[in-house]
């Protein structure tokens, strides 16, 4: 199967367990309703996917990633935070689902992925000109990571009633320059 036929696939296996979950509970969607939705076999669900887990893990990894890679910088980090906000209310059905279903992990480890590579990105440039250890870099984005999906998480059990604009403007004010500031604490930092 090529790259392309196989991606193609994929994508009518995702699209059809995200129309599925519009309407039924993830733990009632089965392999066989996910192939009859959109006119596969199940040799071709098990060719590309263990389980109905492992497809929802590829949904947030690929569709995710996707949408914040050109927003992980210092200046656009904003943008990158919408861009997963965004991605949740088109989605909404679906993540929803999902946060209420066994495969919670699923979307908890999607929000920690996108969140901590956009983190990580913004640390790795704000401390390009100083001398701070991976350790810490990777401990200060953590920290951040942990607080952003927080957040999200909670926007998402309140029925993501809040505007995610509001959100992300008081998030902005609150670490604006701390950033700086707390690489500044661990530069030149020995142990």
């Amino acid at each position: 199967m090529s790259n392309s036929s196989s991606l193609r696939t994929k994508k009518a296996l995702a699209a059809s367990l995200k129309d599925m979950m519009s309407h039924a509970p993830l733990s009632k969607i089965t392999v066989q309703h996910l192939v009859d939705n959109c006119g596969l076999n199940r040799q071709t669900f098990y060719y590309h996917f263990q389980d109905v887990y492992e497809l929802l893990a590829w949904i947030y990894k690929t569709e995710a990633l996707e949408s914040i890679a050109q927003y992980r910088s210092y200046t656009t980090w904003t943008s990158g935070l919408q861009k997963i906000f965004d991605y949740i209310t088109h989605n909404k059905a679906f993540c929803t689902s999902t946060l209420d279903s066994l495969a919670r992990p699923h979307l908890d480890a999607y929000l920690y992925s996108v969140t901590s590579e956009l983190m990580m990105d913004v640390i790795n440039e704000v401390s390009s000109s100083m001398s701070v250890r991976d350790d810490d870099k990777h401990f200060i984005s953590n920290f951040y990571t942990l607080a952003f999906t927080g957040l999200i998480i909670q926007w998402l059990e309140q029925d993501m009633k809040e505007d995610p604009a509001v959100i992300i403007a008081k998030l902005s004010e609150l670490v604006e320059g701390n950033f700086v500031t707390a690489l500044h604490r661990y530069e030149n930092r020995r142990h």
